[in-house]
């Protein structure tokens, strides 16, 4: 018997699953725990979806969806750290040319993290991971960075 999704997830549909999903949940983990889900079944050619939260000044691993994960980042460090540092979304074709990329999976070869804001400060990052060479585009960015929005402003509620 499979278990697969019958009608699966359009990447287009994220945005208003995903409202939905914020809308009926108060808990961040939760909200953050089925959004990583929701996303990792919609987008294809992905290995790795997930958070990383900022706990006492580092990125500390949240909900996701994927192989098991690096537990802690430091800001500044890999993709995800610097896009922390930066404050900006860090879309890499090739991981691989990254300086200082952090490899917590060996199969990937792209990757797109987008900062959380919460209050002026970073709260943590969106971060997915794919094995496939420049797999994000600036479409992905444009609607990965709405639905960081999303999030943003829930929590901000």
């Amino acid at each position: 018997m499979s278990t697969a999704p019958q009608n699966p997830i359009l990447f287009d549909d994220v945005l208003p699953m995903a409202q939905g999903l914020l809308e009926a949940e108060c808990d961040e983990i939760a909200n953050l725990a089925n959004i990583a889900a929701l996303l990792f079944e919609a987008m294809a050619q992905v290995n790795w979806v997930g958070f990383y939260m900022m706990k006492a000044g580092d990125l500390v691993l949240g909900p996701f969806q994927g192989r098991v994960a690096c537990t802690r980042i430091a800001v500044g460090k890999g993709v995800c750290g610097t896009a922390v540092a930066e404050r900006a979304t860090q879309r890499v074709a090739d991981v691989h040319t990254f300086p200082g990329h952090i490899a917590c999976d060996g199969a990937s070869a792209s990757e797109i993290v987008i900062p959380i804001m919460r209050g002026g400060q970073v709260y943590g990052v969106l971060d997915i991971d794919s094995p496939v060479t420049n797999r994000f585009s600036a479409d992905d960015q444009e609607q990965l960075e709405s639905l960081v929005r999303l999030i943003e402003a829930h929590f901000a509620g």
